[in-house]
């Protein structure tokens, strides 16, 4: 298994920041999770810890007692020097319908003036790639995806609007996202997926997990409103296959 150089910091009093090289990498991303297993089955009262991973760090939260940083830094490079890469977590590519039409995608228009292209070749471009889910946050389920193309690549608004609506899929540098609520934004919305991805009523309240892959592919408005009513009632099946390591 592949190391790479770790800094463990303190950030307050019950949480500490391990961060890995800064960048954007699939190898750095599955050693972070391959990080958190480890540290689950094999830390001392791991359950009173909550990890936070994102695209090349994970934040380790102690929910009941202050850290003793020194020793805790040296437990952490022990747990990671010997983390285990048997039986990763399983990972899926879920396939995730959006509605790209005018009513939902407000900045297509705009987005295709900055990249000297066609509303088409936007849609076309964003379904055709394959996203990882690097971090979960801002929101409550709101998924950062890398992975977008550089032909996508375009900078977030100057001005963010007060409310961007619940299920806008938006681009922003090099990432594209789901809004999981309603919330202010300063994404360039290019459509509208109607399928909920957070519940806080759930045991588990965002089914999809660092670390899995998201392709779009694109719908009509006729079925983006069947598939809209089917997620409120519960009976849409999300299409999601297995991913072999």
């Amino acid at each position: 298994m592949s190391s790479h150089p770790i800094s463990v910091r303190p950030f307050g009093e019950h949480a500490i920041l391990i961060e890995w090289p800064n960048e954007v990498s699939e190898a750095i991303l599955y050693d972070i999770l391959d990080f958190a297993e480890s540290f689950k089955l094999d830390f001392q009262d791991s359950k009173n810890w909550e990890l936070v991973p994102a695209y090349n760090s994970v934040t380790l939260i102690n929910r009941r007692d202050q850290i003793n940083f020194t020793k805790t830094k040296y437990q952490l490079l022990e747990c990671y020097e010997n983390r285990k890469a048997d039986d990763p977590p399983q990972r899926y590519l879920w396939k995730l319908p959006v509605c790209y039409d005018h009513e939902f995608g407000v900045d297509l228009e705009e987005v295709a003036t900055t990249l000297k292209c066609s509303i088409n070749e936007i849609i076309e471009a964003h379904t055709h790639h394959i996203y990882t889910v690097y971090g979960i946050g801002f929101l409550p389920g709101f998924m950062y995806l890398g992975g977008l193309p550089k032909d996508l690549e375009t900078p977030r608004k100057s001005v963010p609007r007060l409310k961007v609506n619940k299920g806008s899929v938006g681009l922003a540098g090099k990432q594209t996202g789901i809004y999981p609520q309603d919330s202010p934004g300063g994404w360039n919305i290019i459509g509208n997926c109607p399928i909920t991805l957070f519940n806080a009523n759930l045991e588990n309240p965002c089914y999809i997990s660092v670390g899995d892959q998201i392709q779009f592919y694109a719908i009509n408005r006729a079925e983006y409103d069947l598939h809209k009513i089917e997620a409120e009632v519960g009976i849409y099946n999300l299409d999601k296959i297995k991913i072999d390591d």
